[in-house]
């Protein structure tokens, strides 16, 4: 066993969560206008091969008390929460731009 096989291996156990996955990406989010004038929070740039887009969706309609839904690597929030996003998305390890 060399060097880097004994520090992968205690990388992989350390990080059981998904942490270093999750840290290395960087998610924007930004505000549409749709019918009636109605605004949605976007949040975009889930990497889906290690990321559950869905549950980090539902714990963020959970913390915002709102409805959403989530297609692909993107999320819709009701609503202008923008300001209350990045902070939320941060505590759970991602980086977020914009």
């Amino acid at each position: 066993m060399t060097s880097d096989d004994s520090l992968d291996d205690l990388l992989d156990e350390l990080d059981t969560r998904g942490d270093l996955s999750v840290a290395e990406q960087t998610l924007t989010v930004d505000v549409e206008e749709r019918r009636y004038g109605k605004a949605v929070t976007i949040v975009s740039g889930f990497d889906t091969a290690q990321v559950d887009v869905g549950e980090v969706a539902s714990d963020l309609k959970r913390s915002l008390a709102t409805g959403g839904t989530f297609e692909h690597d993107r999320i819709e929030l009701q609503g202008d929460h923008t300001d209350r996003v990045p902070e939320l998305l941060c505590d759970r390890g991602f980086g977020v731009d914009g």
